[in-house]
């Protein structure tokens, strides 16, 4: 039994194809330069790496490419597409209207196309992928898995923004979160790693990448997240700006002479670490960087500590205490000195991280704790598996 997941963006789309009876991936790749030239880059699980350039004018066309190829005997790993049960699309915006995941339907179709004026960027991909694959496997199960879903929980005191309700209720204009499949996955991890009911949990989920957020989760469910109406909100990201103080907006608009058609994309691309750095999004160019000794860049470094910093103290008081604290994602899973920066001083909350745990570690299974033993706050790093999250959900709804 196999589950397709697709992940769709505006020119490219990544895919895994899972063995649901051992959770086992057997097959990933890529499409990129979709409506450009387009190329395939595809990996069977024991088999020799593909790569081509193939004629992908449409979405359509490149679920096309990855069908073919999933079947090919050379460098597949299935017969024909009938052992494909179901495809699982990552959406990374549901809005109001999609709050769980679901099986796709005209009216579910419907509610997506309502997100277009939420989340512009990202809606339009997932509808070409979704699109695409029920043009080319028209008999097979859609199912939608919505990264905004798992932040629900959010009690309307969290999610709320203090402006006119009639605007939240005119153009849903509220805080929804992002990252929910990952913050989902390790926050299930850390439970079963504490050893004791869900409902008893106090956890802070970190996903810190060139995108970042950070999540507080009461008894399994989501009662925070630092990312608000878009992924713009929050700590500062590799070109993101974070939390900012919203009249510097206007501000900045006048004195440099920006259309509002502009500002979005500057706060999202020209801002974070790379506009205070000046060198990259790139942690791991800041690190070099700070290594040179570019003052610049450890501003920014110190400013992403700071931020995670002030987000776990807030969190952790919206929590009345704390059992664990996840690192997870890129810089989360791979930074050693964001994690220690981080949670250095915390000693207040009972937060004690190991030093040398935290430098030897290596592992990219299992959670690691790299609390010290007197630590009352378990520190875990735990690699995120967002697409298995999708595999999941997609095998589940399809069995009902």
């Amino acid at each position: 039994m196999y589950v397709l997941v697709i992940n769709a963006g505006s020119s490219s789309l990544k895919y895994q194809l899972f063995d649901m009876a051992t959770e086992e991936v057997f097959a990933k790749g890529l499409c990129d330069r979709i409506a450009i030239d387009g190329i395939l880059t595809h990996q069977t699980k024991g088999k020799e790496k593909y790569i081509k350039s193939i004629a992908m004018p449409n979405h359509s066309k490149a679920i096309e490419a990855v069908l073919k190829i999933l079947c090919d005997k050379e460098f597949g790993c299935i017969d024909d597409l009938s052992q494909i049960i179901a495809c699982g699309h990552r959406i990374v915006h549901g809005g109001e209207w999609l709050t769980q995941s679901v099986l796709v339907n005209d009216r579910v179709i419907e509610d997506l196309e309502k997100c277009r004026s939420i989340a512009p960027l990202h809606t339009g991909p997932h509808l070409m992928g979704l699109r695409g694959c029920m043009e080319n496997m028209p008999t097979t199960p859609q199912v939608l898995v919505i990264d905004t879903a798992y932040h629900q929980s959010m009690p309307a005191h969290a999610y709320m923004y203090p402006i006119p309700y009639a605007l939240y209720e005119k153009y849903k204009i509220r805080r929804y979160g992002f990252h929910g499949t990952s913050h989902r996955y390790v926050a299930t991890k850390a439970i079963e790693y504490l050893g004791k009911p869900a409902e008893d949990t106090k956890i802070i989920t970190c996903h810190l990448g060139n995108g970042s957020s950070i999540s507080a989760i009461l008894g399994g469910k989501v009662i925070d997240t630092s990312m608000g109406f878009t992924p713009l909100e929050g700590v500062i990201m590799g070109s993101r700006s974070g939390d900012i103080d919203p009249a510097i907006v206007p501000f900045i608009m006048e004195k440099e002479n920006i259309p509002a058609s502009e500002m979005g994309e500057w706060l999202n691309k020209k801002c974070g670490l790379l506009g205070v750095s000046g060198v990259s999004s790139d942690l791991r160019d800041i690190d070099a960087a700070i290594k040179a000794g570019n003052e610049r860049a450890k501003l920014a470094f110190d400013i992403l500590c700071y931020d995670i910093k002030k987000y776990i103290g807030a969190y952790t008081a919206a929590l009345n205490g704390l059992d664990a604290i996840v690192f997870t994602a890129g810089i989360g899973e791979n930074n050693v000195s964001v994690r220690y920066d981080s949670l250095k001083d915390l000693e207040f909350f009972g937060i004690k991280i190991d030093k040398e745990k935290n430098e030897n570690f290596r592992s990219m299974s299992d959670p690691v704790d790299i609390s010290t033993a007197d630590s009352k706050v378990r520190i875990y790093v735990i690699p995120t598996n967002e697409e298995l999250v999708i595999a999941r959900d997609t095998m589940a709804i399809v069995s009902k």
